[in-house]
């Protein structure tokens, strides 16, 4: 097993872990003192569980004390993100006997983080759980900060609560067997991050596109270092997205209306994002935020990694209908997140419909 890169993330006297190395799967000392209680349910789904979950759940049940383990495996894909999985959790821990102290183990990509961790919330009120991220989207954002939640036709993930893990275990070996496209949509949140706050992080995408499409383990270690870093500062200062929080959205409230415009699961999130990125930049520009060459640089990274620059052709007044019911906005005025160009995103109140119209 490599070396493991432990990131804290520190929320008052609540604080867990990110381990991120190699072979943390198949070694128990990552999760010692991580599950407390007798039972885990581990929640998988059918791409995922038959490459990980049996080993997962045969070094948990060799532990001492020894854990009673089930493993749930629920459809993969965005499609299936409802209350209806949710609803499937319970039944399984249910079966298991499942008590106060019992933990959800989330073993997948964003989706099935989303699902166990909000089962996780409100099962007795709520119960740890552990994110085990198997995906680079995941692995950079979604499994880190407590936001858990399932898709409602109306828009995406608009049924959530905040519950903040017991611990991240990030496996970098679960990538080898992540298909190219899943890769690709990952790395829209990578850049992401470069885009809000660290204009030198963007310059070294920039520089090492080519080693991280190849899937070099040290720049892959690096990048999600440097992403879930930045991310558990973030989230340590502003756990319930009352203010700065909200910069890490930058691209999703263009990305979530267009992945529920066009039927979740047709777009990946990480292409809608980068889509989304896009047009924010292009809103930016036109409200004379930004210089149109931030974006020319943003759309070149996006092409070099093999992510859309274009959103699908739908109606405009449908999509910016979509972006009413994002969480961020208040009242009836849209919020967005814009930039001053890489590494400088803010918020901005009260965005006009028809600024947002032009730029789409």
């Amino acid at each position: 097993m490599s070396a493991i890169a432990t990131i804290e993330v520190g929320l008052g006297e609540r604080r867990y872990p990110i381990r991120i190395g190699a072979g943390l799967l198949s070694d128990a000392g990552p999760w010692r003192g991580v599950i407390r209680g007798r039972h885990a349910l581990i929640v998988s789904d059918d791409h995922v569980a038959p490459l990980h979950a049996a080993g997962v759940r045969d070094l948990l049940a060799a532990g001492e004390p020894p854990l009673r383990v089930a493993v749930l495996t629920l459809p993969a894909g965005e499609a299936h993100k409802n209350l209806d999985a949710v609803s499937r959790v319970f039944d399984a821990l249910a079966e298991l006997g499942a008590t106060r102290d019992a933990c959800v183990i989330a073993l997948g990509g964003g989706v099935v983080g989303d699902i166990a961790g909000l089962a996780a919330a409100c099962w007795m009120r709520g119960i740890d759980f552990v994110q085990v991220p198997t995906t680079l989207l995941a692995m950079v954002d979604s499994s880190v900060g407590g936001k858990t939640g399932v898709d409602h036709p109306a828009g995406k993930n608009l049924i959530g609560a905040f519950h903040q893990p017991r611990a991240v275990i990030a496996d970098l070996d679960t990538l080898a067997t992540l298909p190219d496209r899943e890769l690709r949509a990952g790395f829209a949140e990578v850049i992401k991050i470069a885009c809000i706050g660290d204009a030198e992080f963007f310059a070294w995408l920039e520089a090492n596109a080519g080693a991280l499409l190849s899937r070099d383990a040290a720049a892959l270690t690096h990048a999600i270092v440097t992403c879930c870093r930045f991310k558990a500062e973030v989230v340590a200062r502003d756990e319930r997205e009352s203010g700065e929080r909200a910069l890490l959205n930058f691209g999703h409230t263009f990305g979530h209306a267009l992945e529920a415009e066009c039927g979740y699961g047709t777009l990946l999130h990480g292409e809608a994002v980068a889509s989304g990125m896009l047009l924010a930049a292009r809103l930016s520009s036109l409200l004379h935020m930004s210089q149109p060459s931030e974006t020319g640089r943003l759309r070149n990274l996006l092409v070099r990694f093999g992510l859309p620059t274009e959103p699908p052709r739908i109606s405009a007044d449908a999509l910016v209908a979509r972006m009413r019911l994002d969480k961020k906005n208040r009242a009836n005025s849209l919020r967005l997140i814009l930039w001053r160009g890489i590494g400088k995103a803010e918020i901005v109140e009260n965005v006009r419909e028809g600024d947002v119209l032009s730029a789409l």
